[in-house]
């Protein structure tokens, strides 16, 4: 039997001619493989006592087969065939068991604390301001639950009542009444109730209900206003209070206020009387000389009663509140205010004042057409007006003040009106003759030939 010769070549040539058809060299082949070039050249010499054990020379041989492109299996069996008994018997690895080890206690190092602590830190912090920002931007609620209704009527004897509702927690309720100088305030408990009691008067009694939160300032978006009826009795008479003018308070000007707050009222009527001049003595003020004609309302004495014999009708607001201006002239007045219930039934009460006016308050009225304007105030040309003059249209009303003297040239003597200290002098002249008026109390208007 004839046995053919194997023309295979070695292995350690066959890896050497595939590393040069690859056209590598045992540096790059180190680099590629992760296996160091001392073995590489081991392999490809054959020179298998360089390498650490079979073991490891089998897992050499298979990697750098694959980086080659040769086939892993059939070079293993060539190595095996090659080395033929020589090949140590490869040992069985047995392996270990596994050692149970004890739970390592939970430790923390410094930095991962502190890392902890800042970010419980930042979330706090957001959570902080999250809480802060709806603050700011929600505005305390607010509802009353006593009364009911927003229109409630008591009985005839009721004297006060408790407001009682709800709202934020700590929030300021302040219940505003008409008349009264401070508002009622209360805070809400930590469950948002609150409750605060009000005085009663006998007809309508408004109250203006609002909360705001103290810390940032916002106020309710949703105010309430409650109105408490408490009915008159037939027989009681209106009660009044003046709180304008005061008992013998001195006006430096003619527009003096009449305010108060009466009760079962209708109306409410002003009426004026001229008592004497404002020295105090019994004679009447002094009249103005005639040298110049000048009209009956400059004299104080020839004052009449504001609105006529009959005074001022001054209208009642529906919380009981009246107000209105008088205009007095110089001297000393006596005011009588009376209220009047629907019965007829009256209260009065009367103050006395004093118009006593300083220097000299000249109040220009344009009327009846244009009129061009040049004014004096104390000898100097006023700074409101060009020193050519002006020329204002007819419904404009001017006010000029000095401590001695008023002089006023107009283009149309009969369309300027003239109101002195208080009393209406009128037009002096005729309407589109230019004239020159001098005032300078107590002497009276006089004509110049100021341009």
């Amino acid at each position: 039997m004839t046995i053919e010769p194997d023309l295979t070549p070695a292995l350690p040539d066959r890896l050497v001619a595939a590393r040069n058809r690859k056209g590598v060299d045992l540096f790059r082949a180190e680099r590629d493989t992760k296996i160091r070039v001392r073995y590489l050249g081991a392999l490809e010499r054959g020179d298998y006592r360089e390498l650490p054990g079979a073991v490891y020379t089998k897992g050499f041989l298979r990697n750098y087969a694959i980086y080659l492109g040769l086939d892993p299996e059939d070079v293993l069996r060539q190595w095996r065939r090659e080395r033929g008994d020589l090949v140590p018997t490869e040992p069985v690895v047995v392996a270990p068991k596994a050692v149970l080890e004890a739970p390592r206690p939970l430790t923390f190092s410094p930095s991962v604390v502190v890392a902890a602590l800042m970010t419980f830190g930042v979330v706090l912090f957001g959570v902080y301001l999250a809480v802060q920002l709806l603050r700011f931007a929600k505005p305390p609620t607010l509802d009353v639950k006593s009364p009911a209704t927003a229109i409630f009527d008591a009985g005839e004897s009721a004297t006060t009542y408790r407001l009682e509702g709800t709202s934020t927690a700590g929030a300021t309720v302040t219940v505003e009444v008409p008349g009264r100088s401070q508002p009622y305030r209360v805070t809400a408990l930590s469950n948002g109730s609150w409750s605060v009691d009000v005085e009663l008067r006998r007809g309508q009694n408004l109250f203006d209900i609002n909360a705001v939160d103290p810390e940032t300032g916002k106020p309710t978006e949703t105010p309430r206003r409650i109105v408490i009826n408490v009915p008159y009795l037939v027989i009681q008479a209106p009660t009044l209070t003046v709180t304008q003018p005061e008992d013998g308070t001195t006006f430096e000007n003619g527009a003096i206020p009449v305010e108060g707050q009466t009760t079962n009222a209708k109306t409410v009527v002003v009426t004026a009387t001229l008592l004497g001049p404002p020295n105090g003595s019994s004679t009447p003020p002094t009249a103005v000389p005639a040298a110049t004609p000048v009209p009956a309302s400059l004299d104080p004495s020839a004052s009449s009663p504001p609105g006529g014999p009959g005074g001022v009708t001054v209208g009642v607001a529906d919380d009981g509140s009246f107000t209105t201006p008088l205009e007095l002239t110089e001297g000393r007045w006596s005011i009588t205010i009376t209220a009047t219930s629907a019965e007829g039934k009256t209260a009065s009460l009367t103050r006395t004042v004093t118009v006593a006016y300083r220097g000299v308050t000249l109040v220009v009225t344009i009327q009846g057409g244009n009129a061009w304007l040049k004014v004096w105030v104390d000898g100097v040309l006023d700074p409101s007006i060009p020193q050519s003059g002006r020329v204002f249209q007819s419904g404009r009303t001017l006010t000029f003040t000095g401590k001695t003297s008023v002089e006023v040239r107009t283009g149309s003597s009969g369309s300027t009106a003239f109101t002195l200290n208080g009393v209406p002098l009128g037009a002096l002249g005729r309407s589109g003759i230019p004239e020159t008026w001098l005032f300078q109390p107590p002497a009276a208007p006089q004509l110049t030939q100021r341009r």
